[in-house]
């Protein structure tokens, strides 16, 4: 599994672990003293790397090439997905897919981002940034969902909407900016899941929600770090403190009372164990789901707008 920069020191310890372990077995040594050392060694270095990770690090497990993905997720937390294709205007857009699933025992239609783990997939899944088309579609699933009484689930992972010259012309503002509207006003529960990367309008284009969820290492930001860095410090080498200035991880935004719940992951990230990441987020769905459920349309929406109207609020010193 390919290491990130401050996940090295943890690799050098298994490394030697591994080392001593092959020389005890190999030359009938006893080495029990130095393995148990190494391995109390390992667990602090373990707990004090992943218990402080800086925002500019979990930007980094959330870019993971082996993160879980959503339709990983998919496979691993909901059943019957049948996949629902084009937005009746333009085409189909393999960066959004979305369609209907059963989660828990509750029939739902899931949308969201995908990005690809190879080059040939990424060309088909466009990096995960959809193009007008596909919020287009993403708000046609919805409008179905909204005629079935049906829950809506958006699992948001990228880096930001498509920018090139196309989406431009085929107006890609106009078709986020009447998401943002017709999500506030559908009748059903929506949930929205930030899995890795929430970037921009890209974002938030599915995910003006009733409850807005964060898996740990995930970030969710009006601008990348790097781009943020780029403007105000003049070079991208300052990502690191932007992701810090900027709050973008789970529990500054939780703290700040942007989102609504943070999902735990095993240490390291999800993609140390992807089965344990789906069930935490599928629990999470199903214990956030019982409660929406209860409310009427009316309730839904009117808490929906206050939630949504509080935003941008501050206090001065």
């Amino acid at each position: 599994m390919e290491l990130l920069e401050f996940e090295k020191p943890i690799a050098e310890l298994e490394k030697e672990l591994e080392m001593l372990r092959t020389k005890s077995d190999s030359q009938e040594i006893d080495l029990s003293t130095e393995i148990s050392a190494i391995e109390v060694k390992l667990v602090e270095t373990r707990r004090n790397i992943y218990e402080n990770l800086t925002p500019w690090q979990r930007v980094q497990i959330a870019r993971h090439n082996k993160r879980p993905f959503m339709l990983d997720y998919i496979a691993r937390a909901f059943t019957d997905f049948t996949e629902l294709h084009g937005d009746r205007i333009i085409g189909d857009d393999a960066a959004m897919p979305g369609g209907f699933a059963t989660v828990d025992g509750q029939r739902c239609v899931v949308i969201g981002h995908q990005k690809g783990r190879d080059l040939k997939e990424n060309l088909k899944r466009n990096f995960g940034s959809a193009h007008p088309e596909g919020y287009r579609k993403a708000l046609r699933l919805m409008e179905l969902a909204n005629k079935f009484g049906l829950p809506i689930i958006a699992l948001i992972d990228t880096p930001g909407a498509f920018p090139g010259i196309g989406a431009e012309e085929r107006n890609i503002a106009e078709a986020i900016a009447r998401n943002l509207r017709e999500m506030m006003v559908l009748d059903v529960p929506i949930i929205a899941i930030v899995l890795g990367e929430g970037g921009s309008g890209g974002a938030l284009g599915i995910g003006v929600a009733d409850r807005v969820l964060m898996m740990e290492n995930a970030y969710y930001s009006v601008i990348s770090p790097e781009g943020c860095a780029a403007i105000l410090w003049k070079h991208r080498q300052h990502a690191p403190e932007a992701a810090d200035a900027m709050k973008i991880a789970a529990p500054d935004l939780a703290q700040l009372g942007l989102i609504d719940g943070v999902i735990k992951e095993v240490p390291g990230g999800a993609h140390h164990d992807p089965d344990a990441a789906a069930q935490a987020m599928k629990a999470e769905i199903s214990t956030q789901l019982k409660e929406l459920l209860k409310l009427s349309p009316k309730e839904l929406k009117a808490q929906r707008y206050q939630k949504f109207r509080k935003f941008g609020e501050w206090s001065e010193a």
